[in-house]
């Protein structure tokens, strides 16, 4: 079965891995999946990541889900898809909407490449609203 919605797919596999408790996700890799997982990376949302160029066709990206040490609880509370295959959400570098009060990230894809909404509001550059962590 061939998936409509990679990045949706990608989210998907993501929350349902946290739910079941598991340390490690494999989800199928493309550009922008890549650039996703390091945004991820970079603001703290999971521990480590691997790009399996070899596995496959499009290889694997290997992630390290992170859990509160005491808690056990996800570092990813909420992440979903804002704009979708039959409906793209686009907004300008002012209009870039704030996830919980700046508490969360958008990430958005721009002229410039994929990036948090934080830096594309400094960098004066709109774009495509991916989706939102928090």
């Amino acid at each position: 079965m061939a998936v409509t919605d990679p990045i949706a797919d990608y989210l998907t596999r993501v929350r349902n891995a946290q739910r079941a408790g598991h340390r490690i996700v494999k989800i199928p890799a493309s550009k922008m999946k890549k650039s996703i997982t390091e945004i991820l990376y970079d603001q703290g949302y999971i521990l480590k990541y691997k790009f399996d160029d070899d596995a496959g066709k499009q290889g694997l990206i290997n992630i390290a889900l992170k859990y509160d040490n005491e808690t056990k609880k996800p570092a990813i509370t909420k992440l979903g898809r804002l704009s979708k295959s039959g409906l793209r959400k686009y907004s300008g570098s002012t209009e870039i909407p704030l996830i919980i009060n700046g508490l969360g990230i958008c990430i958005v894809s721009t002229s410039k490449g994929l990036m948090t909404d934080k830096k594309a509001r400094k960098d004066n550059v709109g774009g495509e609203l991916i989706c939102y962590v928090y």
